[in-house]
């Protein structure tokens, strides 16, 4: 019988001992290991709305080449929200901001005869009065001014006093775009309250800082010059547009570092071949199929930078 205080001893000796390894067990120091964290959700990229431009650069005939660049954005469902245009440019450009796809303006151009804008004249100042460019400018448009075409235009013209570059973004669609292409010598200056203007291209050959100034946030620069040493000359007017040429390969230079996207069709004809127009069409076309990826991949970057 006195073995049973001895059991009962022991018994309570080893309850005791195994409270304290619990406890020890449950002690602060002992770390308590976190429950597994979720993975945090993967934040949706946000694109912000972008104004595309399209800056059409002089060339005379070689402009052609601006519809099929049109025609091959509309077909990618690249739609430009602002045009500005420089002399063969600004031609393009107002039929386009007026409403017309880039089928229509191809119907417009392969219809168009030549006639249709040439007034010739005897002058010391110009051989073309350019009020037949401004008629069919203005009848094309339905007689709109500048702020009520279809969507955001400006002409780029030079005033002929002061050597500035001016943007014409208001007014008779028809002068603006007649004194944007006014090459002198060719055409005469053109009279706009009180000032003269001729060729934007002296200033500003492909007119990507207008089109940034409209407030174009993407600027596609469309260059239809051609290089010198490729340029027709002999007679006065090859050697005039000769002179351009190589006057605006300097200047815009300069201008076209700022767009987003430089489009340079491979144009042969010179700038007074009238009957190559459809094949500057395609011309046009083909440059801009080229560029798509490109075009593509740096639209989608800007609409994503903050």
């Amino acid at each position: 019988m006195f073995y049973a205080p001895l059991l009962r001893a022991s018994k309570f000796s080893l309850f005791c001992f195994a409270c304290l390894i619990i406890a020890a067990c449950q002690s602060p120091n002992t770390p308590v290991q976190a429950p597994p964290s979720t993975p945090p959700k993967p934040t949706a990229t946000i694109e912000r709305p972008i104004k595309i431009g399209l800056a059409l650069g002089g060339g005379a005939a070689r402009g052609f080449a601006h519809i099929g660049v049109i025609k091959a954005l509309e077909a990618q469902g690249i739609i430009p929200d602002i045009v500005v245009g420089t002399s063969a440019g600004s031609v393009v450009g107002a039929l386009y901001a007026g409403g017309y796809s880039g089928f229509e303006l191809q119907k417009i151009a392969l219809q168009m005869e030549e006639s249709e804008i040439g007034d010739w004249t005897l002058s010391l100042r110009g051989i073309l009065r350019g009020e037949a460019l401004q008629n069919f400018i203005n009848k094309a448009v339905q007689q709109r001014p500048l702020e009520k075409l279809s969507k955001p235009f400006a002409a780029v013209a030079t005033d002929l006093k002061t050597g500035e570059m001016v943007i014409f973004e208001r007014g008779n669609t028809g002068m603006a775009v007649r004194a944007s292409s006014a090459v002198p010598g060719v055409f005469q200056p053109v009279m706009i309250q009180g000032r003269e203007y001729v060729d934007g291209g002296l200033t500003s050959p492909v007119p990507v800082r207008a089109a940034r100034k409209l407030g174009a946030d993407f600027v596609i620069a469309v260059d239809i010059s051609s290089k010198p040493q490729y340029a027709e000359t002999g007679g006065s007017l090859a050697n005039l547009l000769q002179t351009f040429t190589i006057m605006g390969q300097s200047i815009s230079q300069y201008e076209l570092a700022d767009a987003d996207l430089v489009l340079r069709p491979n144009l042969r004809s010179a700038g007074t071949d009238f009957n190559a127009r459809h094949t500057n069409i395609l011309e046009g076309e083909k440059a801009t199929q080229q560029a798509l990826n490109e075009l593509r991949q740096k639209l989608q970057a800007k609409r994503q930078r903050p």
